[in-house]
């Protein structure tokens, strides 16, 4: 079956979809603590993660069959195995995540983000050799299409405090917190 999509925003200009030619998609709901995940894998690569069903971050397969698959790339046991306990289960996951160059490398440096750490937009932006490109990290962070995996809940204010999360700030509060993250009294 094919999916719709109806409006919305489209990819970024000068994005590359991920798998071109790609026509099936495994997808998955799993439970988790924090709401239903959607997962979503082509043949080779997790290519999206998403809360409660939001199928906008799988607009870039719009020509392909979706296909429900309980255990896509084993993503659903890796998933369970991360909210049990085991916060390097994700690590070895291959994701494909399409964008533009520069949201390719900007989620590559996410991946980097150790468990337990967090960093901010400004250190982010340095650390990719451009420091003055905090909003433009802030952007990329968040059309993140990989939730988790790619973990953009790892980037906080430059005053330590929690800032937007496309799940909502009480997911990323959850995720911080079940990584081992001591958030100052005053963020919570």
């Amino acid at each position: 079956m094919k999916a719709s999509w109806g409006a919305g925003p489209r990819p970024a200009a000068g994005s590359q979809p991920a798998s071109p030619g790609c026509s099936i998609v495994h997808v998955a709901r799993v439970p988790s603590p924090i709401g239903e995940l959607l997962v979503a894998a082509t043949e080779t690569s997790l290519c999206a993660v998403a809360f409660d069903n939001e199928l906008s971050s799988l607009r870039r397969f719009a020509e392909a069959t979706l296909i429900h698959d309980s255990d896509p790339l084993g993503a659903a046991t890796a998933f369970r195995a991360y909210f049990d306990g085991d916060l390097r289960a994700l690590s070895d996951l291959p994701v494909d995540t399409g964008g533009t160059p520069f949201q390719r490398t900007v989620w590559s440096a996410l991946r980097r983000i150790p468990v337990g750490a967090t960093t901010t937009y400004g250190q982010l932006a340095a650390d990719l050799g451009r420091p003055t490109a905090m909003r433009a990290v802030g952007l990329a962070n968040g059309s993140n299409p990989i939730a988790i995996v790619i973990p953009c809940h790892r980037v906080i204010g430059a005053n330590g405090a929690l800032t937007g999360y496309g799940g909502g700030l009480h997911r990323k509060r959850w995720l911080l917190e079940h990584e081992g993250v001591l958030l100052r009294q005053a963020m919570l």
